[in-house]
């Protein structure tokens, strides 16, 4: 229990940071995706759930947050949670969530942000999508193609991007996208 109370007031503590940097550095000239993303910050709030109302942690139970969107309060749970906090919240790259937590293929789960998606397999970590990369993956079927679930966040390679898939790779080099199945 005590490791649990650590981890939950460390994601608290993430989180305020990310809501006061996020409104402490905006411009008036930020786009719109920027200013929501701040706006999301601010208005976030971390809870901890009983076991089993969402996915659950090691730890016994699963942190959430609600973040306050145009469309509503929206929340992110689970491991999509935990992976959302680690590249930094709505401060960060992915922004604000678009919708719920959502089913994929083969029990896996899926929440669609502003800058791109999480996918969690079953059995698998949860793994972002974005991008040119994204746009191949999800031409070539996505998550119910035969590229399957990621297995890698998308990583650099010499002149692009690179992120594998169960089923395959996509790259993105030089402004040119190659799939390539297993």
């Amino acid at each position: 229990m005590h490791h649990f109370a650590r981890r939950t007031a460390g994601y608290t503590a993430l989180l305020a940071a990310a809501g006061l940097i996020a409104t402490g550095c905006s411009k008036d000239d930020d786009d719109k995706n920027d200013s929501a993303a701040s706006s999301a910050a601010a208005m976030m709030t971390t809870t901890t759930v009983p076991m089993g109302t969402t996915e659950e942690h090691t730890s016994g139970a699963a942190a959430e947050t609600k973040i306050a969107t145009q469309r509503g309060d929206i929340t992110v749970s689970g491991h999509i949670f935990d992976k959302y906090v680690q590249t930094g919240g709505p401060a960060g790259p992915l922004g604000a969530p678009l919708e719920a937590q959502e089913d994929g293929p083969d029990d896996g789960k899926y929440q669609d942000f502003v800058g791109g998606t999480v996918y969690k397999a079953k059995d698998g970590e949860p793994h972002i999508v974005w991008g040119e990369i994204r746009k191949a993956w999800e031409d070539n079927g996505g998550a119910m193609g035969k590229l399957g679930y990621p297995v890698s966040d998308e990583k650099d390679i010499a002149g692009g991007k690179e992120s594998d898939f169960s089923g395959g790779t996509i790259t993105w080099v030089d402004g040119k996208t190659t799939v390539t199945p297993k």
